[in-house]
């Protein structure tokens, strides 16, 4: 079941609805990891037929490749230099 690309496109839109209803920048990079998955399997070739036929290289590969999704949208939207947050007062301070 896992090497068909519809499974993989179902699996990154549920992951990037499960995103906007939990914003943190967690989801996203799995949904990127699974879109390029099923692009990847749509794509056809030599390599998504190797990998369409075992389930384990499939998440080996949607493991790596959500990693580079979540290190880009790091490298795009993370924390600017300068944006540090100093907290000097505590709400629970007296």
């Amino acid at each position: 079941m896992l090497g068909t690309w519809w499974f993989w496109a179902v699996a990154a839109a549920v992951l990037a609805v499960a995103e906007a209803l939990a914003p943190g920048w967690v989801f996203l990079g799995f949904a990127l990891g699974a879109a390029g998955m099923s692009l990847w399997l749509l794509a056809g070739g030599p390599f998504a037929m190797m990998v369409s036929g075992s389930a384990s290289i499939q998440l080996l590969v949607f493991a790596v490749l959500s990693l580079a999704g979540w290190a880009l949208l790091r490298r795009i939207f993370g924390a600017r230099k300068g944006q540090v947050r100093i907290v000097r007062k505590d709400i629970n301070d007296n």
